[in-house]
């Protein structure tokens, strides 16, 4: 089976692990790919659904590591190849001054990647009539592993040890947003700033289009390399009935901020994450994929994956044929309009954990 088949059935079926401890920690909970575990296949480090009820029922199972932290994975019985977990980063021993420990201000994504939620709230999670369906944002902090709000210092703090400990190579900054037409900018822009001073590191910021796009000179003043801006949905009625808080800022409204940054941060260092599976058919993803493509916008596309405890549950995730009709014309149109990952300064299409599509992309250039 080719890699980037295999990593669509990993993502759409999830794994069974024989021992959940291996490796680094798995996420559950907050923002990014929760209930996931990170796994390195034919080099490539993906993000795998574990804790999913797709997951317990997975023809896919992962044995036991060994000494040396590999294992064996296997297809309904037969084994198809071997895995490997990352180990569980040295800047988690660690805590700030004040007895916070770094792991809860920021974690390990995939294998050299920092990825924080600034800001662990959000003006519309507490409603049913405006939340996100698919967000888990409040969970990691209601169980204690995070802290509602990181400071700059602290992000600094962490960053540095991050590097110097661990060699991380990048870092995502998203927030939840905030009350205040900046959705966000504010505090990413200041955050940037203290990482910046501290540690050279390429860092990519995530929030919604703020209303003044002014704020993205400032965040790539301030030292973010790269902006994630990110769609989830792409057709307004899908938008409307999974996410309706987020869905008062339109597409167009996404395209206008979309045009704006483009000529701010560099072609294909905007970005945009597209859950697939949610409601919306292939030819509306493709559509929305070529206009942003077009115009520089890296639209990472993945497999949408239920979180436990949210509103979606028990939605389910989208056939490994439905990603592979997606990610196959998409590695064209970033071929055609000259689009890499590879070229990608930071963020989630530079790391690729979370979907195939960077693997479709090499095979396209090859």
């Amino acid at each position: 089976m080719p890699t980037e088949h295999l990593i669509n059935e990993l993502q759409s079926y999830g794994v069974r692990l024989v021992d959940p401890k291996a490796g680094a920690e798995s996420r559950r909970g907050g923002a990014g790919p929760s209930d996931h575990k990170a796994l390195t296949l034919d080099g490539m480090t993906v993000m795998v659904p574990v804790h999913t009820a797709p997951a317990f029922d997975s023809p896919y199972l992962v044995e036991k590591p060994d000494a040396y932290g590999r294992s064996r994975i296997s297809r309904d019985g037969l084994v198809i190849g071997e895995v490997s977990f990352p180990l569980q980063p040295k800047f988690y021993g660690l805590s700030t001054a004040d007895g916070i420990p770094y792991s809860k201000i920021a974690v390990l994504h995939g294998r050299d990647v920092l990825a924080t939620t600034v800001l662990q709230t959000c003006i519309r999670y507490q409603s049913r009539t405006k939340t996100c369906q698919f967000c888990a944002i409040g969970q990691s902090l209601a169980a204690g592993r995070t802290i509602e709000r990181k400071t700059p210092a602290q992000l600094a703090e962490v960053a540095k040890a991050a590097v110097e400990l661990d060699g991380v190579k990048h870092m995502v900054m998203t927030t939840g947003t905030p009350p205040g037409k900046d959705r966000g900018a504010a505090i990413l822009t200041e955050s940037a700033q203290a990482v910046k001073a501290a540690v050279d590191l390429p860092i990519q910021v995530q929030c919604e289009p703020p209303d003044d796009d002014a704020w993205f000179d400032r965040m790539h003043a301030a030292g973010a390399d790269a902006l994630g801006m990110h769609l989830e949905a792409v057709t307004e009625e899908v938008r409307a009935r999974i996410m309706p808080g987020k869905a008062q800022v339109s597409v167009e409204r996404y395209f206008e901020a979309f045009e704006a940054a483009v000529p701010v941060f560099g072609r294909g260092q905007v970005s945009t994450y597209i859950l697939a599976g949610l409601g919306d058919s292939r030819e509306d993803i493709l559509s929305v994929c070529d206009r942003l493509t077009r115009i520089g916008v890296y639209p990472f596309v993945v497999p949408f994956v239920p979180i436990s405890g949210t509103p979606l549950e028990s939605h389910k995730t989208p056939s490994p044929a439905f990603m592979n009709s997606i990610l196959g014309p998409l590695s064209g149109m970033l071929l055609a309009t000259g689009l890499k990952a590879i070229e990608v300064k930071a963020g989630c299409a530079k790391c690729g954990a979370c979907s195939a599509l960077s693997t479709y992309e090499r095979r396209a250039c090859s």
